[in-house]
C-alpha cells in the first residue's frame, strides 16, 4: 500500500511539472469559461447600473412633485411615468408608477393617505396597506404634515443567460412640499383630493391605469388650514 502511495505522489508531481501541452487544446477549455464570465460581469453590472438609474429616475420625479404648487391630475401622473420610462431608458408596458401623498396624524402616530393614484400595473395605497408596506419606512412628524411618496418598478430582463431570472426593479423615496404646505389632487369632475380638514378613511383603492372615479375627498374640502410651526415660518402655509 505504501509502495502505491509513493508511485502515485511520484506521478503526480511530474504531472505537475510537465509544460508540454496543446494550445488548440486549452483554447478550446478556456475560451467559453472566459467569454461566460465576461457576460455574466457584464450582466451584473448592468443590473446594478440600471437600478442606480431607477432610483436616480424616482428621486427626479419626487423632487418634481414637491415644487409643484398647483393640483396634480390624472394626465401629470401619466407624464410622470413617461419620464421615468425615458431617464431609466425602459420600455411603459414593463414599468410602474405610483405617487402618494400622506399625512401625518400626532394623535394616532400614523400616516394616512390624502391620496394615491398609480400610472401602470399598480394599486392605490389606502390607509391599511400604507401602514402595512410603510410602517418602517416614514419617519415621524408635526401634526398634519405631509409628505410625497414615490414607488417606481420596472422589469429587468439580463442580456445574456448566466443564471439570472428576470425580476423587478423597485425604487421607494419620500420628500416633504417645498413650496407648499400641501399637494393637492384633482380629479376629472373637479374634486380636490388632499386639503387639510377632518381626518377620515383613505381615498379607496384602485387598480391600473389613471382613471378618476369621482369619489369624495377624506379629508374634506374646507375648513381652516392647520399648519405646523415651521410652515408658518418659511411662509409655506398661510393662516
Amino acid at each position: 500500500m505504501t509502495r502505491l502511495f509513493r508511485r502515485t505522489g511520484a506521478r503526480l508531481r511530474t504531472f505537475a511539472r510537465e509544460a508540454d501541452g496543446y494550445v488548440n487544446v486549452e483554447v478550446a477549455i478556456l475560451i467559453p469559461l472566459l467569454l461566460w464570465i465576461f457576460g455574466a460581469c457584464w450582466v451584473l453590472f448592468d443590473a446594478f447600473h440600471q437600478q442606480s438609474e431607477h432610483q436616480k429616475a424616482n428621486y427626479v420625479i419626487g423632487d418634481m412633485i414637491s415644487r409643484e404648487s398647483d393640483p396634480l391630475d390624472a394626465t401629470y401622473i401619466d407624464n410622470a411615468r413617461r419620464l421615468l420610462d425615458m431617464l431609466t431608458k425602459s420600455g411603459s408596458e414593463d414599468s410602474a408608477l405610483r405617487i402618494t401623498v400622506a399625512a401625518y396624524d400626532e394623535e394616532l402616530a400614523v400616516w394616512n393617505a390624502a391620496w394615491s393614484r398609480t400610472s401602470g400595473d399598480a394599486d392605490r395605497l389606502d390607509d391599511d396597506t400604507l401602514a402595512e408596506i410603510m410602517d418602517d419606512s416614514l419617519p415621524t412628524a408635526l401634526n398634519n404634515d405631509q409628505i410625497i411618496i414615490v414607488e417606481s418598478w420596472e422589469d429587468f430582463v439580463p442580456t445574456f443567460a448566466i443564471g439570472l431570472d428576470v425580476f423587478t426593479i423597485r425604487s421607494f423615496s419620500f420628500t416633504s412640499p417645498r413650496y407648499t404646505s400641501q399637494v393637492l389632487y384633482e380629479t376629472a369632475d373637479g374634486t380636490l383630493l388632499g386639503q387639510y380638514g377632518s381626518t377620515g378613511s383613505s381615498n379607496g383603492q384602485g387598480s391600473g391605469g389613471n382613471s378618476d372615479d369621482g369619489e369624495s375627498d377624506p379629508w374634506g374640502g374646507g375648513g381652516s388650514s392647520q399648519c405646523s410651526w415651521f410652515q408658518i415660518a418659511f411662509g409655506w402655509c398661510n393662516v
